[in-house]
């Protein structure tokens, strides 16, 4: 019997890696000879780092940098020597964890921390930079990360604009001079499961801005802002991809990404997928177990637990979901190679008790689910 074990993180709760050595722990209880395989999935959001680094063996990196609203922050990134490739997870520079509720505000946090891990990558010799976009403070349009590489964004004044995403507005001239040469060498990766453009009623700011601290005066501010911004890239540029999925990933830091460095948009799931290897480790298994906190119709947008049973599917491999709970419309993964999904907890309890008790509910449902597959088999 062999078991691949793919689950994303229980936010506030476990880790991938956490989750995955519960599950394992329940199952063998039934199954002590099984071969169980971990793989730590992230879908390009929060513990994207730490899954590929847990799966390829790869070097934590912490750099200081400049945090959203400029206070500094010790950020941490991935690199895997092999290959040259860094993984960048912009919450650590750049993520709406680093500021407090009351202090989130949309119009003058940037990015410009992600842009120095960038930098770091390029120091550090980096091929190729694999940027996870997910859970992000900002609304700058990626406009502090390329200052941070040496873009000069300048007003009517000839004078550095100010941080956020607010400040492009006053933006009058685009200066490349000075970009990083670094950056025509290496290959670009936007890790997100976000697919929305930089502008309009369905972009950055419309979407995400008033989870960051923007009022709706402000998301029309910003939002004009940003396409003013894109505005002048393209002139600078030559290009103009404010309207292709994934630029309003990040506030728009998908938009300066794939506008000055070129990167490629990707399902975060499957650029985590390939570095951990899951295909071929699905490939000869009798199931996949994976999960997230919560499993519903939003998981079809891309999210791990999606991810994993599109790369079963092929292999034509059952696929069961465990989840911190079920929401409205998760029956529709079932036609999207889930064949079963469980809710981790056992009666009423309240969110506190589920997150504190995670490991024990995360092994016993797994046991529980061991003995249903066995009982299964037996009937066959």
């Amino acid at each position: 019997m062999k078991i691949v074990i793919a689950p994303d993180s229980f936010k506030d709760s476990l880790s991938a890696q956490g989750v995955a050595d519960a599950i394992a722990l329940g199952l063998a209880q039934v199954w002590p000879d099984a071969q169980l395989i971990k793989c730590p999935m992230a879908d390009g959001g929060e513990g994207t780092v730490e899954s590929i680094l847990a799966a390829c063996a790869g070097e934590l990196r912490r750099n200081e940098v400049r945090g959203p609203l400029g206070v500094a922050v010790n950020a941490a990134w991935g690199w895997l020597p092999d290959s040259h490739t860094a993984i960048i997870e912009m919450a650590e520079a750049s993520g709406l964890q680093l500021v407090p509720l009351a202090q989130r505000d949309a119009c003058i946090s940037s990015t410009f921390g992600t842009g120095q891990l960038i930098r770091a990558a390029l120091d550090a010799g980096a091929q190729r930079v694999i940027l996870a976009i997910g859970g992000s403070a900002t609304n700058d349009g990626g406009a502090g990360a390329m200052q941070a590489l040496g873009v000069k964004l300048l007003d009517a004044q000839g004078q550095t604009l100010s941080p956020g995403g607010l400040a492009l507005a006053q933006l009058a001239r685009i200066d490349l001079s000075e970009i990083d040469p670094r950056l025509q060498q290496v290959r670009f990766d936007i890790a997100a499961d976000v697919n929305n453009p930089l502008c309009g009623p369905h972009g950055a700011s419309a979407i995400f801005g008033p989870q960051k601290g923007a009022s709706p005066v402000q998301v029309e501010q910003l939002d004009r802002a940003l396409g003013h911004f894109a505005d002048h890239c393209a002139t600078a540029l030559g290009k103009d991809v404010r309207d292709e999925p994934g630029s309003g990933a990040a506030g728009g830091l998908g938009f300066a990404a794939k506008a000055f460095l070129g990167a490629q948009f990707k399902a975060g799931v499957e650029v985590v997928a390939e570095l951990v290897g899951l295909a071929e480790a699905v490939a000869s298994a009798d199931l996949v177990i994976t999960g997230e906190g919560r499993f519903d119709a939003q998981t079809l947008r891309g999210k791990t637990p999606f991810g994993v049973a599109r790369v079963a599917r092929q292999h034509a491999v059952p696929v069961i979901v465990i989840a911190g709970t079920l929401g409205e419309g998760y029956q529709a993964l079932y036609e999207h190679g889930i064949d079963a999904a469980f809710a981790l907890a056992s009666g009423p309890m309240t969110l506190e008790q589920a997150c504190a008790e995670a490991p024990r509910l995360l092994r016993e449902r797994a046991t529980d689910i061991a003995r249903v597959w066995r009982m299964a088999v037996r009937c066959d």
